[in-house]
C-alpha cells in the first residue's frame, strides 16, 4: 500500500516501533535526555531531522518532531511517554507528504492508542508488462488524504490484540498508452474505507534495533463499501522476526513475510516483495512472500557492519512479468550509531537483486 509507505516513513513505523514500558516507544523514540547533537529541543518538545534516500522514492529529508506528555517516575517505570507528533517529507522525484500523529498509553502499558492524519503526493515509476520489450518502466502519481486509528490492549504478557480503522481518498494517474486492461487493480480514484484487526507477540528488547526477543504480528483489513468505500477487499498480511545475539558483537536476525489481497484492490495498495536490491513498485502484486537473514557486526563502539540475503515471489502481478519467479536479494550494509542508549544506527545498504542494485540511506535497521 504505497501511499501508507510513504506515510509510515514519517510517522510510527519509521522511528520505532510499539512494544512495553521502559525499552519501547512509539511514533518516536523518547530521546528527550540523551546528550546528541542531532535534535533540536525545547522542553519536552523534540525535532528531528532525517535523511533518507531509496530507489523508489529517491534522495530526501524527513523533519519529524514530538511534544512528550510529562510523566511521573512511577508512570516512566511501568509505561512510555504519550506524546503528539509531526512529520514532512519531500524527495528529488517531487513526492512529498505531510502528518500529524497521536500516541497514548494508559493503564501502566495494558491500553494503547495510534492515531494519524495526513496527506500525501506520491510520484512513482512503475514496471509495467510490454508486448515488444516484455517489461518498461512507466510513471505513476498517487496522492490522497489519510486516517488511521487502532485501539491496542494487552492480552497476557508480550501478547497484544487489537481493531484499526483506515480511510484513505487517492487519486491515481499512470502514463497514457499503458496496457492496464488486465492489471486485474483498480487504477480509478478510490476511495477505500476499512476495519481491521491486529494480534502480534513481542518481546524484543529493543525494537529500533534488537540484540534478542521476537517479533511476530497477523493482521486483516476489510475494506467494504458499507464502510464509505468505492471498492468491497480484503488485506491480510503477517510477519514473524527473530534476533539472537551469537557473541557480544554478532547478531543474527530473520524475517519472514507474507501479504494477501482479495477482491477489487486499488493499484496503491497492493502488496509488495518488501526485500532490498529494487524499487518497491517493481513488484506488486494480489500476494508476495519474503524471507531474509541478516548478520550485524559491532566492529567497535559507533562502526558496524552488515551483510544480508534473501529471496521472495510474488504472485498475480501487475506487470505480469515476475510470477513464480524467484527475487533474490543480497548486499552489504556499514552502519554508524548516532545515538547509544537507544541503539539508533545511521545506515547505509548496498543490496542487489536480479538485473538492478540500489543504495539505501535510512535511519534505523531494515527490520
Amino acid at each position: 500500500m504505497l501511499v501508507c509507505v510513504v506515510l509510515a516513513l514519517i510517522s510510527v513505523d519509521a522511528l520505532a516501533e510499539e512494544g512495553t514500558a521502559d525499552t519501547r516507544q512509539g511514533i518516536a523514540p523518547d530521546i528527550r535526555e540523551d546528550d546528541t547533537k542531532l535534535k533540536i529541543q525545547k522542553g519536552d518538545t523534540v525535532i528531528v531531522p532525517i535523511p533518507m534516500s531509496n530507489p523508489t522514492l529517491g534522495t530526501g529529508l524527513i523533519v519529524g518532531g514530538a511534544y512528550f506528555y510529562p510523566q511521573t517516575e512511577e508512570q516512566a517505570k511501568k509505561q512510555p511517554a504519550s506524546l503528539t507528533g509531526a512529520g514532512a517529507m519531500y524527495t528529488s522525484n517531487d513526492s512529498r507528504a505531510l502528518v500529524l500523529a497521536q500516541q497514548n498509553y494508559w493503564k501502566e502499558d495494558r491500553w494503547r492508542f495510534t492515531g494519524v492524519i495526513g496527506a500525501a503526493d506520491v510520484r512513482l515509476e512503475l514496471l509495467a508488462s510490454d508486448e515488444t520489450s516484455g517489461g518498461t518502466r512507466v510513471d505513476y502519481r498517487v496522492g490522497g488524504p489519510l486516517l488511521y486509528t487502532q485501539l491496542s490492549r494487552r492480552i497476557k504478557g508480550d501478547w497484544y490484540g487489537g481493531m484499526k480503522y483506515r480511510l484513505i481518498h487517492a487519486a491515481q494517474a499512470i502514463e497514457a498508452g499503458t496496457d492496464t486492461d488486465s492489471s486485474g487493480f483498480d487504477l480509478n480514484d478510490v476511495t477505500s474505507s476499512g476495519l481491521g484487526l491486529t494480534f502480534e507477540y513481542d518481546s524484543r528488547d529493543l525494537p529500533m534495533n534488537s540484540y534478542d526477543g521476537g517479533h511476530f504480528k497477523i493482521e486483516g483489513l476489510f475494506n467494504a463499501k458499507a464502510l464509505g468505500g468505492d471498492n468491497d477487499y480484503q488485506s491480510y498480511s503477517t510477519y514473524v522476526r527473530v534476533y539472537r545475539s551469537l557473541t557480544d558483537s554478532v547478531v543474527l536476525a530473520w524475517e519472514a513475510q507474507g501479504c494477501l489481497r482479495e477482491g477489487s484492490v486499488p493499484l496503491w495498495d497492493a502488496c509488495t516483495v518488501k526485500l532490498r536490491g529494487f524499487a518497491a513498485t517493481d513488484y506488486l502484486g494480489k500476494t508476495s512472500l519474503s524471507t531474509q537473514i541478516e548478520a550485524r557486526w559491532k566492529i567497535s563502539k559507533h562502526w558496524g557492519l552488515v551483510g544480508f540475503g534473501g529471496v521472495g515471489d510474488v504472485g498475480d502481478s501487475f506487470s505480469g512479468l515476475s510470477d513464480n519467479e524467484n527475487i533474490p536479494s543480497y548486499g552489504l550494509g556499514i552502519r554508524f550509531m548516532v545515538l547509544q542508549s537507544k541503539r539508533i544506527n545511521m545506515r547505509i545498504d548496498f543490496a542487489r537483486s536480479d538485473d538492478s542494485d540500489a543504495v539505501y540511506l535510512s535511519v534505523g535497521e531494515a527490520f
